[in-house]
């Protein structure tokens, strides 16, 4: 081989081996930022609402502000796992758990992904939803793949923190 081609071969080479490594480094980069169109977990999307007419303003009533059934769990408790012992008050709004600084529970855990589960009320029940976790959400010793009603002092694991619904 000519020694301009062997010099163009490895030139080519050159410039292949920093296009590779220009790709590795936007790929972390990307996957090490948030999306700037990401909303948090809780959040739901607008819904439009027709503006009230003059009949319905004399008929609306204000709603009534829901109350909390009998023997209806009041917080969420972590008896296992380095946050043991934390209280969190049960409202009407979702909890998230996992590793994410966004979450309601923040959990230091190797084990437990950034987004792993949910927790939200429904019809008077406390529903708890994995969110496509690696190691899963466990309700006692069944791995959940559906939301799933989950009942007072029953455990929930999530990672190596094992959570209650008290009343």
């Amino acid at each position: 081989m000519s020694d301009l081609a062997l010099t163009l071969l490895r030139l080519g080479f050159l410039i292949l081996l920093w296009v590779g490594v220009f790709a590795i480094i936007g790929v972390l980069s990307r996957d090490l930022r948030a999306p700037r169109d990401a909303k948090p977990a809780g959040t739901a999307p607008a819904v439009a609402v027709a503006p009230p007419t003059p009949q319905s303003k004399k008929s609306a009533k204000a709603p009534k502000a829901a109350k909390p059934k009998r023997g209806a769990p009041t917080m969420l408790v972590v008896t296992e796992g380095a946050l043991s012992g934390t209280v969190v008050p049960l409202g009407s709004a979702p909890i998230t758990m996992g590793r994410a600084s966004d979450s309601t529970l923040v959990l230091d855990d190797d084990y437990a992904s950034n987004r792993h589960a949910r927790l939200y009320p429904h019809e008077g029940k406390w529903i708890v939803e994995d969110l496509g976790s690696t190691n899963g959400t466990w309700i006692e010793r069944t791995r959940i793949t559906s939301p799933t009603v989950i009942p007072n002092n029953v455990p929930l694991k999530v990672g190596r923190s094992t959570i209650e619904l008290r009343r």
